[in-house]
């Protein structure tokens, strides 16, 4: 079976991740899907297991006499929160001529290369696409796929040798939970690779440092036909503390190693508004700065409203893995090594986001991120290559055979 008619078969089910949840997984729907994923390893003839936090974790021992390195293959099965992950209706477009794709003629939602240059790229390709109202699911389910379908050539193909593979499919990668439970020592691998990027051919081992902001506003509810110099409205005051963080970093017009701050959720009234932002930065000392602006913002607000007008809770959620892994260049040549041998030019990009292999790095299991094949992530937009996902199960099958070789 190749990547793509799994993948078909996995965005099925809405997995989507909810960040308001307490349960672990947020969704019950990543349980019934990591069931299956299960299944399909014991099939494939793994040593398996999932515990109640959904985690599902498979062992393909080596076939081999010499003790060579242990690998790990990591993919997360939530998809995001940020756009509809139910009843998603896929379409494949066969060998993509290079024009504008009418995703939904009644909507008029249109993925078109002129604001999508990565279709350019994809020409002669089969993309699968969406029908305008939901997400597609290739983030990250196309690396579930790959990794099932690298696994199953094994199968298939026991005189390939390899060493001891490890697999580990996680719940909430989209809300930053997907190794709050896991135990690093449970893999037992010495490094891994998530399939969690986006254009095959990337291998990315700098994430941003990322943070949460929670700012609540306290006001005043007044009647407003005598509201005057009695209310406070938190509305107001909440646009006011976004004014006081700088203009110029907000997502929509930063891109490579600029920082952001961005506001993704507001809810209020006039008595009280809560904003939440995301707080993300490569670099360490400005990654600080950012936190300090918002800092500054809340006494700014509490000094002229008033002392508990603002809260401010800002938590760090992960860290830079480049920091940890400019001291394993090896595994990051691996995987260059076999991008190479596919005839691709390696795309060495920092990560604009962040990736289950960030917070495993720094748990101590070095973990770059390889691409997938998918595009335009978390919203109608997205889409996925056929061709390229059969060119990442191929890089998988390349770099366990160059742990034969360390």
């Amino acid at each position: 079976m190749r990547a793509h008619e799994r993948f078909m078969h996995y965005i099925k089910f809405n997995t989507q991740s909810d960040p308001n949840s307490t349960a672990y997984p947020s969704t019950p729907n990543q349980l019934e899907l990591a069931k299956i994923l299960k299944q399909e390893l014991d099939d494939l003839g793994l040593e398996t297991s999932i515990d109640n936090f959904g985690y599902v974790i498979g062992k393909l021992k080596k076939n081999i006499k010499n003790i060579v390195p242990i690998i790990a293959l990591i993919a997360h099965m939530d998809t995001s929160p940020d756009s509809s992950g139910e009843n998603i209706k896929p379409t494949i477009i066969y060998n993509y001529d290079g024009k504008d794709i009418i995703l939904n003629q009644e909507l008029g939602i249109i993925l078109s290369p002129t604001i999508f240059s990565s279709l350019k790229s994809n020409v002669g390709n089969d993309l699968i696409v969406t029908d305008g109202t939901t997400l597609l699911g290739a983030d990250d389910k196309a690396g579930l796929a790959e990794i099932m379908t690298a696994l199953e050539y094994y199968k298939d193909n026991p005189d390939v040798k390899h060493g001891d593979i490890v697999v580990v499919f996680t719940p909430d990668e989209e809300v930053g939970n997907g190794t709050k439970y896991i135990e690093v020592n449970n893999i037992g691998a010495d490094f891994a690779y998530t399939l969690d990027g986006s254009r095959v051919g990337e291998i990315a081992f700098e994430n941003f440092n990322a943070a949460g902001a929670k700012i609540t506003i306290n006001g005043k509810s007044v009647h407003p036909g005598g509201a005057k110099n009695k209310m406070v409205n938190s509305i107001s005051l909440a646009f006011e503390f976004d004014q006081l963080l700088p203009k110029y970093m907000k997502p929509e017009i930063t891109e490579k190693y600029e920082g952001f701050n961005h506001l993704h959720g507001i809810q209020g009234n006039v008595e009280k508004t809560v904003l939440n932002y995301i707080i993300r930065n490569h670099d360490l000392q400005l990654f600080e700065r950012q936190k300090t602006d918002f800092l500054s913002a809340s006494e700014f607000i509490n000094e002229k409203y008033g002392d508990n007008t603002c809260y401010l809770e800002i938590n760090d959620s992960y860290y830079n893995m480049k920091e940890k892994l400019d001291s394993r260049q090896e595994i990051i040549d691996i995987a260059i090594a076999s991008i190479r041998e596919m005839n691709i030019t390696p795309i060495i990009e920092p990560i604009r986001g962040g990736t289950d292999g960030a917070r495993l790095t720094y748990m101590g299991l070095p973990c770059p991120n390889l691409g997938t094949g998918g595009y335009n992530y978390h919203g109608p937009y997205e889409y996925a290559s056929i061709q390229e996902m059969d060119i990442a199960v191929e890089i998988i099958k390349k770099i366990i055979a160059k742990v034969i070789e360390m």
